[in-house]
C-alpha cells in the first residue's frame, strides 16, 4: 500500500508551529494542518540533510514496508524514528524525484 500524506517545501521563513527534527536540524510544520498537506522544512545551516534536498520539494506516502516500496531508489536518509513516532526513510526515484516514506 502506497497513500498520498503531504508535499514538502522548503522555507527561510519562521512558521507557526514549527517542530523541531534533531537528526535532521531541520524544523518542520504539521502538513495535517495545512488545507493542502503542505510541510514547511527550515533547515539549520549546518542540517546533515544533502544540498538538493533543502532547495527541492518532496512528495510523503505512507506506506505498509518502507524496504519493499524503497527498492530499486537510491537511499537520500536512511530511515529513522521520526518526532511522530513513526518510521521515515527519503529516497530518491530514477528520475530525480525526492520520496518521502513513513512506515506506522
Amino acid at each position: 500500500m502506497r497513500e498520498f500524506d503531504h508535499i514538502g517545501l522548503p522555507s527561510q521563513t519562521v512558521q507557526p508551529n514549527e517542530r523541531y527534527v534533531q537528526k535532521t536540524k531541520v524544523w518542520v510544520t504539521d502538513p495535517h494542518a495545512h488545507p493542502f498537506r503542505v510541510e514547511w522544512l527550515r533547515y539549520e545551516p549546518d542540517s546533515p540533510v544533502p544540498s538538493f534536498m533543502k532547495e527541492h520539494p518532496h512528495v510523503a506516502y505512507h506506506v505498509d514496508s518502507i524496504a519493499r516500496e524503497s527498492a530499486g531508489m537510491t537511499v537520500l536518509i536512511e530511515p529513522f524514528a521520526s518526532v511522530a513516532g513513526h518510521v521515515v526513510g527519503f529516497f530518491e526515484t530514477n528520475d530525480g524525484v525526492i520520496v518521502e516514506m513513513m512506515e506506522y
